[in-house]
């Protein structure tokens, strides 16, 4: 964790800009991983090793957005990675009860779409330099 104290609205790092950058990468390569591979597109987000990769990044090198607009997107990629795990876990449980694979279905394909817009959304606007409204 970095020691530098931003002031808010402060310009970030460049290595944060960077990191951010990568995650979402790793975040856009396990969704294409979950197109091409056998896996589901939600699957391979929470569980592919470039996702795992990305979460872990967040959260070593957030502190170093800290006051900065890029604060913003090291936020939205953890949340987008805890909610679509949480999503992915109740979609897979309503789908083994086989009853609930009436809702648990839909919801993935939900998740799906959601996640590509999260994604393209959040690095759009890190190209833009504008943060995340969370």
């Amino acid at each position: 964790m970095s020691t530098r104290e931003a002031e808010p609205g402060a310009a970030p790092l460049p290595s944060v800009l960077t990191v951010a950058n990568i995650v979402y990468a790793l975040h856009t390569l396990a969704i294409v991983i979950g197109i091409a591979g056998s896996a589901t597109i939600v699957g391979s987000f929470v569980g592919s090793v470039p996702s795992i990769i990305a979460v872990i990044l967040n959260y070593v090198k957030r502190g170093d957005a800290r006051g900065t607009w890029a604060e913003s997107h090291y936020r939205w990629q953890i949340r987008t990675f805890w909610f679509a795990l949480l999503w992915f876990a109740i979609a897979w449980l309503l789908i083994v009860t086989i009853i609930g694979m009436v809702i648990g279905i839909p919801i993935l394909v939900v998740l799906t779409v959601w996640l590509v817009y999260r994604i393209v959304r959040g690095w759009l606007r890190l190209r833009d330099r504008r943060p995340m409204y969370v």
